[in-house]
């Protein structure tokens, strides 16, 4: 029995590490087990799946017990799935409009913009229609695949023709003439890409991001002047009806950090902190 301290203080160190290395404490949360899995349904904007992808990968081998399931889709679709009940922890839109109208329907808590992003042109490598400038869309006979009205990226498409229309060197009928020209309204940005990549449209309207290393050498990209662009600017934010909400909280808090905005800019966006 003289022994008996010793074992006894050695129980409780050990104990006391178990509790220490068996949880994670999470940003404004209560610590989470690491024994405990989690899986984290994130919402997020089609232009967003390989940087998305790779930061989930980051954050796993940080979190092993936090699995990050995505659906990913135009942000309009995502915000009507969330309306809808769909089970989502995070949400990430390729603009705020979407965002907002999520936050007004009481879906989300408050959000911050997190990256950005800019449009170009695309075009099939082998350029079937002769397309060396912007100029060239508005030819006739030239076919578009642009992305619907309500598709974050299919309005700021249609912003930067009014823009371009604004400048004499394009012309007060270029917007419309291009227009014209469009063969087919996608849901989202990948889909563009597919069909230009494709060559079933002479070009089409996509962000700088989707212009990945997968596709890359299959396509021809045109820049658009900054002085016509338009910053397309991501919100994120915790879904309420999360049942994970600390846990939503942290890998978003890992999107904002220094290590989420690096894996964004080599992704090609526009980071808030890099």
């Amino acid at each position: 029995m003289k022994h008996f301290p010793r074992i006894f203080l050695i129980a409780v160190v050990g104990c006391m590490l178990l509790a220490a290395y068996g949880a994670s404490s999470t940003p404004g949360g209560t610590p989470t087990p690491a024994t405990t899995s989690i899986t984290l349904n994130v919402f997020a904007a089609t232009s967003l799946t390989e940087s998305f992808n790779a930061i989930a990968t980051a954050y796993h081998q940080m979190h092993p017990n936090v699995t990050i399931k995505f659906n990913y889709n135009g942000s309009q679709i995502l915000e009507q799935q969330i309306a809808n009940s769909a089970p989502a922890d995070v949400f990430a839109s390729a603009d705020s409009a979407n965002m907002t109208k999520a936050s007004d329907a009481g879906l989300v808590n408050t959000s911050r913009i997190f990256v950005k992003n800019r449009l170009v042109v695309i075009l099939p490598i082998n350029n079937p229609g002769n397309i060396t400038s912007l100029k060239d869309l508005a030819k006739k006979g030239i076919k578009i695949d642009l992305e619907a009205t309500a598709v974050p990226a299919g309005k700021y498409s249609r912003q930067v023709l009014d823009n371009l229309s604004k400048s004499p060197g394009y012309g007060a009928s270029y917007a419309s003439a291009v227009l014209s020209n469009v063969v087919s309204l996608e849901d989202n940005v990948k889909a563009v890409v597919q069909k230009v990549q494709l060559g079933e449209a002479d070009a089409g309207f996509v962000y700088r991001t989707d212009v990945t290393a997968a596709v890359a050498s299959k396509l021809k990209v045109i820049d658009i002047p900054d002085p016509y662009n338009v910053i397309a600017q991501y919100p994120i934010a915790v879904v309420k009806s999360s049942t994970h909400a600390s846990e939503a909280q942290a890998f978003i808090s890992f999107v904002l950090s220094p290590a989420g905005q690096t894996i964004l800019a080599k992704y090609h966006f526009i980071t808030t902190s890099v």
